[in-house]
């Protein structure tokens, strides 16, 4: 059976990114590595993880990219959109990261940024489903079907997904809220373990369920 590999949010964390992608021994032709999203912000190498991950999309068959909360807020910050709320959640370090500066015009923002990273931040997908599986960046709000969900459910729901029982058809593999260790439940599975804040940065292998952290 083909192997899923899923990989919690990374914020720039390329130190801890480089050797999971080593660990997991993922098959480039067969197995699917799907990332949950945010890979930027509030860790120092934004630009360096985005660059790896464009390569690892050329060097394996089966890359599913998602978009996370942080990419949202940073696509509308080059459009000029929420400046305060981008920068208050970290983004100061992505702009550094691409030699942005604030007092820059939109336009000029976007100049700094490789076409190569603009159309990955453009490309990035809210969602991904497989027949067991649904992977999203934050969650679902309980009792609405999946094209009921609003992105901004899918980007920032925390508690009410998290403390629900509630059965959404598959099993839900999510991000976003930073846990002390992987959550495991019958409805769903967290793997956003804080690597940004000094945790782990982890990977959960399906169906096996196995974890793998750096």
């Amino acid at each position: 059976m083909n192997k899923i590999f899923a990989i919690g949010d990374i914020h720039g964390c390329l130190g801890k990114l480089r050797p999971l992608i080593q660990n997991i021994n993922a098959d480039p032709e067969n197995d699917t590595i799907v990332f949950i999203g945010d890979y930027i912000d509030r860790g120092s190498a934004a630009r360096e993880v985005v660059d790896y991950v464009i390569k690892l999309k050329a060097e394996y068959k089966n890359v599913v990219c998602l978009l996370g909360n942080h990419e949202y807020m940073f696509l509308r910050y080059l459009d000029g959109l929420d400046e305060e709320m981008y920068l208050y959640n970290g983004g100061s370090a992505t702009l550094f990261s691409y030699a942005v500066s604030l007092s820059e015009t939109p336009k000029e923002r976007k100049a700094k940024i490789p076409r190569e990273h603009l159309n990955f931040f453009e490309s990035l997908l809210p969602h991904y489903e497989t027949d067991n599986y649904l992977f999203v960046h934050a969650g679902l709000k309980p009792g609405l079907i999946l094209s009921r969900q609003t992105i901004h459910n899918l980007l920032w729901v925390r508690h009410e997904f998290i403390d629900t029982d509630y059965d959404f058809g598959k099993m839900v593999v999510f991000g976003h809220t930073p846990l002390s260790y992987p959550l495991i439940m019958p409805n769903k599975i967290g793997i956003d373990t804080g690597a940004v804040f000094g945790g782990k940065l982890t990977c959960i292998e399906l169906p096996a369920v196995k974890i793998y952290q750096v």
